[in-house]
This record gives structure tokens, sequence and C-alpha cells, in this order.
């Protein structure tokens, strides 16, 4: 277990980026300090859902400055994640190649229900732990959380498509605003709850809690207009709307305490807002310090320390699926053992990986035996995998899915750099076919220069043809990709 003194965490978020960096003691975070700019990258996309040259250049200069500060701290004592502008941006993908490189750390895209795991893990960590359920909503720039959870257990989690930089963008341009775009932007918010009102119904929580900029700034307004001592409130919401359309906009209504930097998107967040509290029938809300820059700082501590919420998922669905688990445990102890040549290796995670895919990769039996490997591979890419970001969930599908079958299908580029863990994978599988305890001989794998050699014993391998048949047959597979694989005995070595 490797041992980091500070962590941090990057939160991507499609208002604003977060830094934010913590001391670890033990099993305790002191949060040192954050860093915070107003990047709005939801804005940035254009109607083909493209993100445009401008939004782009603030994001890439905000996380050089980022990168600035995490200079010299460990791959691992960092975790980049973005949320809903990189999850719907048509050119993501490219645009992550240079965030990458500007912030100096791998940056994650996660999905809405996965990113409302963390947001709730950090306003967890900011309250008061109690066994009463507590209902938090995070309204962010492109989309808008909904999460029950009891402790620091989330137990029901939904991601809206909505949020504040876009309703802004969409109903209030220039941040004008009468009665009639105030009541559009309600209604297609309510419109847009009312598919989770049942799920998060007033009566399955005791309290309301609202997390991130929208709900800060709210509650701020009410506070400072003297109609909360903090909280977000019917009434107060009801003031908000009316008096900032009687005003006919943000810059002419007179809102103490509003940040600069929230004005441009503080309409759109009201009428979320707005439309939460009228559908999930809430009166009163508080709002919590904590948000998914410290969720993401907890669950990077589980992980360092052996709590990893990727291991308690794969053992969910190991249940889940009625895997076979003695078989699952056959293949995973062989995969690891042929994976020593790379253990110092710099893939990410490799072992990890590695033994998730042995554990998972007869999952899609429970649909059909014919290409097991193709229905186990399709799960692991489109379920909802707590702790997992898509990334992950693409990783360790392709893996699966190269676990058997035909490698010519895969088209492995010549640099794919998981080749290691898809050959250790498949000769695990392989050598373990007839699904028995029978013990196997020693064996090991030499890699070096872009060749493999097994090596087992040519005793066993006289006395065991099907296998040594089946062996020789995935040489054939292995000729044109990544690594040629050749097979030795040992006799006379």
């Amino acid at each position: 277990m490797q041992e980091y003194p500070t962590l941090a965490a990057v939160d991507l978020g499609s208002n604003s980026f977060h830094l934010q960096v913590g001391r670890v003691e033990g099993e305790q975070l002191f949060y040192l300090d954050a860093h915070k700019e107003s990047v709005r990258l939801a804005a940035g996309l254009n109607g083909d859902k493209r993100l445009d040259a401008a939004s782009q250049k603030r994001a890439l200069d905000c996380l050089a400055r980022f990168g600035e500060r995490l200079k010299g701290m460990p791959a691992g004592s960092v975790r980049a994640v973005g949320t809903s502008a990189l999850r719907v941006a048509k050119n993501s993908a490219e645009f992550m190649e240079q965030a990458k490189a500007a912030l100096g750390f791998d940056i994650e895209v996660v999905s809405g229900r996965e990113e409302a795991r963390l947001i709730y893990l950090g306003v967890a960590h900011s309250l008061p732990l109690n066994k009463e359920p507590r209902l938090v909503v995070d309204i962010g720039g492109g989309s808008t959380e909904c999460i029950i959870g009891v402790g620091y257990e989330p137990q029901e989690r939904e991601s809206l498509r909505m949020g504040c930089v876009v309703f802004s963008e969409r109903y209030f341009p220039e941040g004008r605003v009468d009665k009639a775009a105030m009541k559009a932007a309600v209604t297609a918010a309510r419109m847009e709850t009312q598919e989770v009102a049942k799920q998060f119904k007033r009566g399955r929580w005791a309290e309301a809690v609202g997390s991130s900029g929208t709900a800060r700034a709210l509650g701020e307004l009410c506070f400072q207009m003297g109609l909360s001592d903090g909280e977000i409130t019917v009434d107060g919401l009801k003031w908000l709307r009316e008096s900032i359309a009687k005003a006919g906009g943000v810059e002419q209504a007179d809102m103490p305490g509003l940040k600069p930097d929230r004005r441009p998107v503080i309409l759109g967040g009201i009428a979320v807002m707005s439309a939460i509290f009228e559908e999930l029938k809430i009166e009163t809300m508080k709002v919590a310090q904590g948000a998914m820059r410290e969720g993401i700082l907890w669950d990077l501590l589980g992980r360092v320390h052996d709590h990893d919420m990727r291991d308690v998922t794969v053992a969910q669905f190991v249940r889940r699926y009625h895997v076979d688990t003695r078989q699952a445990q056959r293949v995973e102890r062989l995969a690891l053992s042929l994976f020593a040549p790379w253990r110092n290796s710099d893939l990410p995670d490799a072992g990890h990986f590695l033994g998730w895919a042995a554990r998972l990769h007869e999952i899609g039996i429970s649909i059909a035996h014919s290409g097991f490997h193709k229905h186990s591979a399709y799960i692991l890419e489109n379920a909802d995998m707590p702790g997992f970001s898509r990334q992950d969930q693409v990783r360790l599908a392709t893996l699966v899915r190269a676990s058997r079958g035909g490698m010519a299908k895969l088209d492995i580029a010549p640099d794919y750099p998981d080749w290691p863990l898809i050959l250790c994978l498949r000769l695990a599988v392989l050598l373990h076919r007839n699904r028995s305890d029978a013990v196997l001989p020693d064996m090991r794998l030499d890699c070096a220069e872009g060749e493999c050699v097994l090596r087992l014993s040519d005793d066993w391998l006289a006395g065991n043809p099907l296998s040594q048949a089946a062996i020789e047959g995935e040489i054939k597979q292995w000729r044109g990709v990544p690594a040629e694989l050749k097979l030795a005995g040992l006799r006379g070595r």
C-alpha cells in the first residue's frame, strides 16, 4: 500500500474548476488549500455539442495554473475528474489530451451517477454524522445531481440534464429576464425533475441539503435579504424570482452578497432550484460546505488505504451475475502469476484491472453462453459501476472482450499499452478451460524485445495434448499483434 502525506483533487465542473489539497493523518483528511476558477465550460458548447476555442482556452489556462501547484506530486496522489460538459462534448477526447498535458496528470470523465456518489461523499463528510436519511441536491453547470443517503452511504442517485449554465444560456441570454422567461425555465426544470420525483419525494428523507456554488449563492442571498439564517426557503426563492423579473435582469436587481462570477449563471440556478423545491415538496434546504472536490479526496483516500469503492462494485457484480467464484479465482491467480514480468511497469493500476477482469470475465453467461465474453464486455462498458470512471469501464470491458476469441477482430494497435494484461488473462482462461482444481505445473512468461515465451515442462505438455494444442492455437493468434508468443519446455533449461 502506497502512503501519501498529501492528496489533491481536481474537479473539472461545467461552470467552475476546483482544486482541493488535503493532508493525510491516518484515516482523516485535513484540507490545506483550495483554488477555484470560473471557466463556464458548458457555455462553450455550440449547437453541434462541441467545445468552442474560447472555452477550451479558459479551461487549459486554468489547468496549467493548477498543474503548477501540483508539480512534483506523485501520480497516485492526484485525481482529476471531469463532469457534465465533458460527458456531452463531441470533441471531448481531443480536448482531454490537451487538458492532461496542461495539468500534468490523467483526467477521468465520470458518469452522472458516479458524480452523484462523489458529491454525496463530500457533503456527508462536511456534516454531522447521523442515522437519518438526507436528500442532497447539487446544481452544477450542466447537470443536477440528486442523492438520498444515510451516513456516508448513498442509497439513491440520479443525474438530471439541467444546470445553471445551460439554463441561463437557454432562457436568460445576456442576463435578461421577465416573468414569461422565468416561468418557461421553471416549467422545463419541473418536467425534468418529474422523472425522479417519486424516487426522491418528501417522506423518504428527513432533511434536504444543497451543495456547490448555486446552493451557497442562494443561501447567502436569502440571508442577506433577511429571509432566512442562511438556508434556502420556498419564500426566499419566490422573492428572488419576482424581484429579479421585476428589475428586468441580474445587473439591475439588488442582490447583495452575490459574487461577480456567479451573476451570469444565477438565473438558471434559481429556476432549477425552484423546480426542485416544487416537485420534491421541499420547504427548507440547508447549505453544506462539502461538495464533489471533497468527495474526490475522500474517495482517493479510500483507494490508497485499500478501501477502494471499485473493489466493492466488483464484488457486487460477482454476486448479481452469479459468477462461478471458484473458476474466477483460478483464472485470477494464474493471470496475476503470469503478469510477474510487468509487475514493476508503469501501467496504471495494472494488477487491479487484471484481477477485476478475471473476476468479471464470465458475467455475460447470465445472458447467453455463446459469445459470453462480448455480453460481459457490453455490461461492463454500459452498467452503472460506482467508483469507476468512463475510461475505467472502457478499459475493463476491453480486457474482458479480449479474454477469448479471435485476436484479429480486436484490432489492437502496436502501441496498445494493456496487451500484457490481455495475454495473461487469455492464457489463464485457456489453461483453466476444464474448470477443475487440478494442479497446473510451474510456468512462467519471459518477455523481451517484443517476444514472449511461455515456459512449461515438456512432460506436462506431452501428457496434456489438448492443452498443448490450445496453446499452439493461441500462439497463432498473437502473430502480427504487439508481441509474438512462443512456447518452450523447461527440460534442459
